[in-house]
């Protein structure tokens, strides 16, 4: 247990900071996520150094297809959300915290991680699987330990952090694939008890803050495939950036949605073409073979730069950041 980051105290009551939600708790209570307690009028996080899960992945597992390709990084993850998605894919850990209120985890200091990400070849530290933000502080604590020792750290979230939050994250937490899971906030209130613009601001605050991003939608057959809201889903993301990679992943049933279909693969690649006419450079498809829509293409002459096959990849066309056939320079963050 650690004193949590980013929370004020009136009469007792606390207030959270970190998360868009912004929780009210009085004292004995708990926020939302279920692993940050009021106790005393002092706020407390229950899953510092409680690691649910950790292993070490390829970065395109993420998915990163921009940030340092074809190097390993360190996962890791403590139980709990502060989203309810009933389409979760991975509410086995997410969700575990409002069960009986118990929280598992495997104890470990932060820098017992970076020492271990090191000593595996990782080149940087993923906060992943479940939701970062929820253990901000022992992934900050980590990624300043890891920083000092010259990892990279990763956030793989879902976006609902408040500016104060992205503000301390800047500078320590190189790069962030945001879910940006809809483009309707009657999605948001419904599928994850949240709001869909907190999302769309803190994309543009990473943004802004010099966090590299990279975009996933999850496309859930007759919940968010709505053409038009793709299209302003993908239009916002080419308003932030076009050089933003938008990644379009494919629904399998899980959770609350076990009875659903998969995602048709033409539904995902009508989404592709949607951010293509949005003037996206960067489009891949997930959790299907896609042929060109894995790999990485210079958005200028269109040489095949980096070539995919699952979550394994090959530079073929580039050098350094530039691509060997035109000499563009692409929106890629290489080993150095």
């Amino acid at each position: 247990m650690k004193e949590a980051y980013l929370w004020s105290a009136t009469d007792g009551v606390v207030v959270c900071d970190l998360c868009a939600h912004r929780c009210r708790i009085a004292d004995g209570e708990k926020g939302l996520c279920g692993v940050r307690e009021n106790r005393g009028g002092t706020l407390y996080s229950l899953v510092y150094g409680k690691l649910i899960s950790r292993a070490s992945d390829p970065i395109e597992k993420k998915p990163l297809y921009h940030f340092l390709p074809g190097t390993s990084t360190y996962s890791i993850a403590t139980a709990g959300c502060n989203f309810f998605c009933d389409f979760c894919q991975n509410w086995q850990i997410s969700q575990m915290t409002h069960g009986d209120g118990t929280i598992y985890g495997e104890d470990a200091t932060p820098r017992e991680i970076a020492v271990d990400a090191e000593g595996r070849g990782c080149k940087s530290i993923a906060y992943t699987y479940t939701e970062p933000t929820i253990f901000f502080e022992f992934a900050y604590d980590t990624a300043r330990i890891a920083q000092e020792m010259g990892l990279k750290n990763v956030f793989v979230t879902n976006g609902y952090q408040t500016p104060e939050t992205i503000r301390k994250m800047a500078g320590v937490i190189d790069a962030a694939n945001v879910d940006l899971k809809a483009f309707s906030d009657d999605f948001y209130g419904e599928r994850c008890h949240a709001r869909l613009a907190p999302v769309l601001e803190a994309i543009e605050l990473m943004y802004e803050n010099g966090i590299f991003l990279e975009i996933t939608t999850l496309i859930v057959p007759g919940e968010n495939d709505d053409r038009d809201d793709l299209k302003r889903l993908a239009e916002f993301i080419a308003s932030v950036s076009p050089e933003i990679p938008w990644h379009v992943s494919r629904f399998h049933p899980q959770y609350k949605q076990a009875d659903r279909e998969w995602t048709p693969s033409a539904t995902i690649f009508a989404a592709l073409e949607i951010g293509k006419t949005a003037g996206l450079k960067y489009l891949y498809a997930g959790n299907l073979p896609a042929g060109r829509y894995e790999n990485t293409y210079c958005p200028n002459c269109s040489e095949l730069v980096i070539e995919r096959s699952g979550f394994s990849s090959r530079s073929t066309g580039l050098e350094g950041n530039r691509c060997r056939s035109c000499g563009t320079e692409l929106n890629i963050v290489i080993t150095e």
